[in-house]
């Protein structure tokens, strides 16, 4: 499959990355942030082993405040196989960090450049996943994350189309967007039309994955009936999907 979507993404102008946080704790049985460094990189050398694409990781925060933790975080990633990660401007559910601690943070792409192969460092504007809906301030900070070197650029939770488009006129450098955002509302095309060169679909297939679980499972429990396995794969086609 994940070859697949390399092909249809190469054919739109699109990069999609592979990335871990939200997913990757909810296996452990823990909620959004709840990985430690070395249980992020830990999946994610699964998932390089598993793959020949390049795999680019959410590494939350670079799991670190200072700039020196941000950098080590990304030699670790390198050396784990990773091609890139993205950088959060905030911890955990912390307000942002001041718009200079973000940018000095960023010295992190010295870290990036040192390494032998091309390595796609994504920094990230939380603004709007921390509850401070502010569009010039989150242009503003995108603009000083790409004066500092940053590969690609990506604000989760703009509200709409027009503010991505205002985004992307902005800065020079590429745009990541959530693509399942507005409920999946939004195409490719219409992404693609508004300068997005990169989609990401953050938590939407793991959530859909444990939305049809939870309403199986509430199926059995309630009803004491076991219909939900009629629009399940069969086993042979379930091996036939993994080994595509």
């Amino acid at each position: 499959m994940g070859r697949r979507l390399g092909e249809n993404a190469g054919r739109a102008g699109i990069f999609r990355a592979r990335d871990l946080s939200y997913a990757a704790a909810g296996t452990l049985g823990r909620r959004d942030y709840g990985l430690t460094r070395e249980q992020a990189l830990a999946n994610a050398r699964a998932i390089v082993d598993a793959t020949d694409l390049p795999v680019s990781a959410d590494l939350e925060n670079a799991f670190g405040y200072s700039p020196e933790s941000v950098m080590e975080t990304i030699r670790l990633a390198a050396a784990a196989g990773l091609a890139g990660c993205s950088t959060e401007d905030a911890a955990g559910g912390t307000e942002p960090y001041d718009l200079s601690l973000a940018t000095e943070r960023l010295a992190a792409v010295q870290a990036a450049r040192a390494l032998p192969f091309p390595f796609v460092l994504t920094a990230r504007a939380e603004n709007y996943t921390r509850g401070r809906a502010n569009l010039d301030d989150t242009i503003r900070r995108l603009q000083a994350y790409e004066k500092a070197g940053a590969d690609v650029l990506f604000a989760p939770g703009l509200p709409d189309l027009a503010s991505i488009r205002t985004v992307c006129a902005a800065v020079s450098k590429p745009v990541n967007v959530v693509g399942s955002m507005q409920d999946g509302k939004l195409s490719v095309a219409e992404l693609a039309a508004a300068g997005v060169k990169r989609i990401s679909l953050a938590a939407a297939f793991y959530r859909a994955a444990m939305t049809g679980l939870r309403d199986a499972a509430r199926e059995v429990h309630e009803k004491g009936t076991f219909s939900f396995a009629a629009r399940t794969m069969s086993s042979p086609e379930f091996n036939e999907f993994m080994q595509s």
